[in-house]
């Protein structure tokens, strides 16, 4: 049989491309994966046999175990890697904004698009690709002279958005059930906010899912002016579809009305790199707790989506504790991704294929 130590295996892992890097790791832990389930049957038959035997049964669990399984999330990871909280979750956290040559340049449309008071503005990008965190930091700066109404999910058919709209903003009255009533009263809303010196922005996230009419009904909203001055500005976030959708024939007229608008793309492995260390360091931690070519896997797999990435890296973390490694290493991403706990079929099928 042979043996082979930890610093020999990276020895031979450290030269290659992550591509046949994972190859290899994988070939490796599949071998180890078999003798670990030879092992544990093994293991088990004994431990069954000796249990029966002893007097007061089976041993107790492992303190590290029982210990583990009470232990609160931040506490887990400042127990085993020093941190004062969890560096990678999947809420938007603004405070561990990264901010990224694409997330700037998101931010700054999104800034051009309020203070030049765009009739809507649109932001898009993938699934995880950190949009509602830029909505979360926007919100966090406006000034006390803008009203901001937030809508999460918009769905419904006519009238329905407009009473969406209504709600987020707070407006004040009863607006009655028909279409023409809820009409007036945002138009009354805006003459009054204006009147006071106020801003109004809605700022609609998924909008993916509103529906052409939708849109258009969004669209006659932005009509309500003051003379030259908008009296409604309206910051659309959400996927691709929906830049497809503004982009058709029969949405030139809704077209007309976008101002600023921006795609944010997955990132790079540079950027992923960055970031994975930046969310480290801003959890208490040096930044140096994943090598290089845990994060090239983790950057592969991932596609380089931020909440794709926090997933990877999340759980390669809880691996690593597992077996006590004080630093996250291919084979441990390459473990997370072969069990395939939580990942998307398509993120998968990458290592699989090869």
């Amino acid at each position: 049989m042979i043996h082979t130590d930890s610093s020999s295996l990276k020895a031979l892992v450290s030269p290659v491309e992550p591509s046949s890097r994972c190859i290899f790791v994988r070939h490796s832990y599949s071998l180890r994966r078999q003798r670990s389930v030879l092992h544990r049957a093994s293991v088990r038959d004994r431990t069954y046999m000796t249990a029966r035997s002893l007097p007061n049964g089976p041993p107790p669990v492992p303190a590290t175990i029982t210990k583990a399984k009470s232990m609160p999330t931040a506490e887990f990871f400042s127990e085993y890697f020093g941190l004062k909280e969890r560096p990678f979750t999947l809420l938007p956290d603004p405070d561990f904004l990264y901010w990224s040559k694409q997330h700037r340049r998101a931010y700054t449309v999104l800034e051009y698009g309020v203070a030049a008071k765009a009739p809507i503005t649109v932001i898009t990008g993938e699934v995880g690709a950190g949009k509602t965190t830029l909505v979360q930091k926007l919100l966090q700066d406006f000034d006390d002279d803008v009203i901001v109404g937030l809508i999460s999910n918009a769905q419904g058919g006519r009238g329905d958005l407009l009473q969406w709209a209504l709600n987020a903003l707070e407006a004040p009255g009863d607006f009655g059930s028909d279409y023409v009533s809820k009409h007036q009263a945002m138009q009354s809303f805006l003459i009054e906010s204006y009147a006071a010196g106020k801003r109004v922005v809605l700022i609609i996230d998924e909008a993916q899912n509103i529906s052409r009419e939708g849109l258009e009904e969004l669209r006659m909203m932005t009509n309500i002016n003051a003379g030259k001055d908008e009296l409604l500005q309206l910051i659309l976030v959400g996927q691709p579809e929906l830049r497809e959708m503004i982009a058709g024939y029969d949405m030139r007229q809704f077209a007309q009305r976008v101002m600023a608008n921006f795609h944010l793309s997955n990132m790079d492995l540079e950027t992923t790199t960055a970031y994975i260390r930046h969310r480290l360091v801003h959890a208490g931690g040096t930044g140096e707790e994943f090598n290089n070519g845990a994060i090239a896997l983790i950057h592969r797999y991932s596609d380089g989506v931020p909440r794709l990435v926090n997933k990877y890296a999340d759980f390669a973390m809880v691996y690593a504790a597992s077996t006590n490694q004080p630093c996250v290493d291919e084979m441990t991403v390459c473990e997370v991704n072969a069990d395939a706990l939580f990942m998307a079929p398509d993120m998968v099928r990458k290592d699989a294929a090869e």
